[in-house]
């Protein structure tokens, strides 16, 4: 499949992850939005494939209540399962046992916090889970620090994805070690995801710009005054930042480079 950019051929390349096909790299959370009703506009807006789903704050007990499936449709847009909330390893598997029994999920988001202050990921627990998940049949897509060695362990004990944080949840400060996330890039054979702490539609392009297969956006979109218009602004940033690394940026410079010759002038 190809797209046509201003008289230019480029691949699509579809974003796989385990074993699904995504068109959009851009992964929109529904957590924080007023309503269900404004979650939908947002995610329809954003044009993503892949929304996630925090299971222990699925409302099962009233039914009264309006429900998520309300108002996105699973059969049109596929539900990414996360263990949000959860702070060890017992938690997280136990969660994400449910939500295979609820909905037969097998692709699911894996983290395992450390502390709510920080809610910085908790490696240890985060890597004991992913091993019994794996072995158990289930596709995970790991929410890690960027630490490219511990990114390493997850891969080789079977992660489908490596979903390093820009800077903390919610936090809005973007993209704080581009050097640890390049290493990350480097090194994986599955898809690396950022996830966590993205403020701006920028933030997004930058990470794309450096190689990312993708970003995860929640807070940035939910929390901002506009958030179906914010919502646009991620789809078109990741789409912007993806064709500036496919392009191959220019090589920096120390000295000046004139865009025009300087031979011939009178």
């Amino acid at each position: 499949m190809f797209i046509l950019l201003a008289g230019v051929k480029l691949k699509n390349n579809i974003l796989k992850i385990a074993n699904k096909n995504l068109k959009s790299r851009l992964i929109v959370g529904t957590g924080k939005y007023k309503n269900f009703s404004e979650t939908a506009k947002a995610v329809k807006e954003s044009g993503a494939d892949m929304v996630t789903v925090a299971i222990r704050r699925i409302n099962i007990l009233d039914k009264k209540k309006p429900i998520l499936t309300d108002y996105l449709n699973p059969k049109k847009i596929i539900f990414l399962p996360n263990t949000a909330g959860c702070f060890n390893s017992e938690e997280a598997l136990r969660t994400l046992r449910l939500a295979r029994e609820m909905g037969g999920w097998k692709l699911v988001k894996l983290e395992v916090l450390g502390d709510k202050k920080t809610l910085y990921p908790d490696m240890i627990e985060t890597l004991k889970a992913t091993k019994i998940l794996v072995k158990e049949g289930f596709k995970v897509m790991v929410y890690c620090t960027d630490d490219p060695l511990l990114a390493k362990k997850l891969e080789e004990n079977g992660a489908s994805a490596i979903m390093p944080l820009a800077s903390p949840i919610g936090s809005g400060l973007g993209l704080q070690n581009k050097v640890n996330i390049s290493l990350i890039i480097k090194q994986s054979k599955v898809p690396v995801i950022v996830d966590a702490g993205i403020g701006t539609a920028s933030d997004a392009t930058i990470a794309m710009e450096l190689g990312c297969d993708g970003v995860l956006i929640n807070s940035a979109i939910a929390n901002a005054k506009k958030p179906v218009l914010m919502a646009r602004a991620f789809k078109d940033a990741v789409i912007s930042g993806r064709n500036s690394f496919l392009a191959e940026r220019m090589k920096k410079n120390y000295f000046a480079s004139p865009s025009s010759p300087l031979k011939g002038l009178i």
